[in-house]
């Protein structure tokens, strides 16, 4: 039987950040024994030069993975295993995190292989073919062959921001990383990784001797490297637009949405949370979609909303911090269906947004889903290190503490507000 991925746009429902000229840093003292720390680059695959996709990623890898000048990859993992700590990199469109977190007695040592990782990576040979190879395994075994859903979600992207840097994956493109050198590597580490796209970010078990000692350290980087890239502009969509990607498989995974002129610093964006909650909250069993297609016909494991980047959904249950873009889309991620069944579903799942646009939410809804959202908001970030990842994206979004802010934002909305 063939398996079709739809990618299909709807079209009806509906900061750029300054480069500091030093290192800006952000802390969040915490009742916590452990110090987390989460290195913030204004760079990921945006950045990317044309036929060169992936290059952000895989330079990131070769500082978090890799070995420094000082100790082999696998000296460092023999170092921070008795510390029970690592640290980590994860790249988005728009920004490159590089993150740790350890215990506060611990603090000396792990902050001495953190500090060499980001600052004197050996780049080594080896550490860039094995990287490079995983990141390949990924883009032409895993994405392609073994995880249809997150194929779905690419190709929308891929579609809706054709000739825009947001098109390709933050892994890039199979071609591309064939290409890639460790020269490259290099080069996109002088030009990116330097003081004016840096934000140290520091939590938990502070004091301010602690904090500046790490802060003066990353003026080792270079000051300036190459600005931010303008926000992309994705081309208007007339119509309905359908791409499908045929596979020889037994299910069919659905994704589809549009692009949405929607932030966090805007007026309506807590108004339209609410309703998209309501509609197809992420991982909620009580969502009208999940209802509609999973609880009430059995057709699949899970049909959600989103009107936020929720990168690697089938791994998260609650929003990654992190991935702030200055350009979102709606999108609703079918997950797969029977073959026979995929029409209906895509059918249903339009027929329901157009009466959600159309009627908007009956009294009885809107208090049901205002009052879940006033205490599920507790769940985005249970760690310091998460809540730290949240303050670094309100900097990037200009607002004073979406963690702060959402549940007075969320309670004081109305009915008349949220429809329309």
């Amino acid at each position: 039987m063939r398996r079709l991925i739809f990618v299909l746009f709807l079209f009806g429902l509906l900061m750029t950040a300054c480069n500091p000229k030093t290192i800006q840093t952000e802390i969040l003292n915490a009742d916590d024994p452990t110090i987390s720390v989460r290195l913030l680059f204004r760079t990921g695959s945006q950045d990317d030069p044309a036929g060169k996709e992936g290059l952000a990623t895989l330079t990131a890898n070769m500082l978090a993975n890799a070995s420094t000048k000082y100790n082999n990859y696998e000296q460092i993992l023999k170092k921070l295993y008795p510390m029970a700590s690592d640290y980590s990199a994860f790249i988005d469109k728009e920004m490159t995190v590089i993150s740790g977190r350890v215990h506060k007695d611990k603090w000396a040592e792990y902050s001495e292989l953190f500090k060499q990782a980001v600052l004197e990576p050996a780049f080594d040979v080896k550490d860039f073919e094995r990287i490079r190879s995983d990141m390949l395994n990924y883009l032409e075994n895993i994405l392609r062959y073994s995880n249809d859903e997150e194929l779905g979600k690419q190709a929308l992207y891929q579609f809706i921001f054709e000739g825009t840097p947001y098109a390709h994956p933050e892994s890039g493109l199979i071609g591309s990383v064939k290409k890639l050198t460790l020269d490259d590597v290099k080069e996109f580490y002088r030009n990116h990784y330097t003081q004016d796209m840096l934000t140290v970010g520091m939590g938990g078990a502070l004091d301010g001797g602690l904090v500046k000692e790490f802060q003066k350290t990353f003026s080792a980087l270079p000051q300036s490297g190459i600005p931010v890239p303008p926000a992309p502009v994705p081309e208007p969509i007339q119509g309905l637009q359908v791409l499908l990607i045929e596979k020889d498989t037994e299910s069919t995974a659905i994704s589809f949405g549009f692009p949405i002129d929607l932030l966090r610093s805007d007026g309506d964006f807590y108004a339209v949370w609410l309703a998209n909650s309501w509609f197809g909250e992420h991982r909620s069993t009580a969502s009208h979609l999940y209802q509609v297609i999973r609880e009430a016909r059995g057709m699949n494991y899970g049909d959600y909303s989103y009107i936020e980047a929720f990168p690697q959904g089938h791994a998260r249950r609650f929003p990654p911090p992190n991935v702030a873009r200055r350009q979102q889309i709606f999108q609703i991620w079918i997950r797969p269906v029977q073959n026979q069944a995929r029409h209906f579903v895509l059918r249903a799942a339009v027929r329901e947004l157009q009466k959600l646009v159309d009627n908007g939410l009956q009294q009885d809804e809107f208090e049901l889903t205002q009052n879940f959202l006033c205490k599920y908001y507790l769940h985005f970030a249970p760690t310091t290190s998460a809540r730290l990842g949240y303050q670094l994206d309100d900097r990037f979004y200009g607002i004073g503490g979406f963690l702060k802010l959402f549940p007075e934002k969320v309670k004081n909305l109305t009915i008349e507000e949220v429809n329309d």
